[in-house]
């Protein structure tokens, strides 16, 4: 009995993490308050967590060796698409066949990642690709903290099928 509870409370921890994220994920329309955990803040002064009344600092831990667990979703980042206004990262649109990623707000680290590129590896099919950062998906504004919110060309470099809507992937620092 005590295994058949486990496996389900596993199970319904997973079906959490795959759960699609709240709408109107990014909005970078208007300047946001500092956060503590920007500029040295524990640690990099990237934050991991962001929510409720208060604050969890921790290190980006990517590298080539493995990365940082997140969820995949996709958006659009043509002008009139779901993903809202211009992107964070220069106030344009983007094609959705460039390699093109928003990053959660701890992540995108006040915009110190834009045009960086970063290496996502599906957890699915095993495949990496590399894309440029060009827009925060806002951790503050109904986006999780785990996001990277990829273009449709990202998912078909990884060999993935848009309509899954979520995926487990890796990503890291390219």
């Amino acid at each position: 009995m005590a295994a058949r509870a486990a496996k389900l409370a596993f199970l319904a921890a997973v079906l959490l993490l795959l759960a699609p994220p709240r709408a109107a994920a990014r909005h970078h329309h208007h300047r946001e308050p500092e956060d503590p955990c920007r500029d040295g803040a524990g640690g990099s002064g990237l934050l991991l967590r962001h929510g409720g009344s208060g604050h969890r600092c921790s290190p980006h831990r990517g590298g080539r060796g493995g990365g940082t667990r997140a969820v995949m979703t996709v958006n659009g980042f043509e002008k009139g698409q779901e993903g809202g206004g211009p992107a964070a990262c220069g106030g344009r649109y983007h094609s959705n066949g460039d390699l093109i990623a928003a990053l959660s707000t701890g992540w995108f680290a006040g915009g110190r990642r834009c045009h960086r590129p970063i290496r996502i590896t599906s957890a699915r099919t095993g495949r990496s690709v590399v894309a440029r950062v060009v827009d925060e998906c806002d951790s503050r504004r109904g986006c999780r903290s785990n996001v990277v919110d990829t273009s449709r060309a990202v998912w078909d470099a990884l060999g993935l099928d848009t309509d899954a809507g979520v995926v487990p992937v890796t990503w890291s620092d390219a």
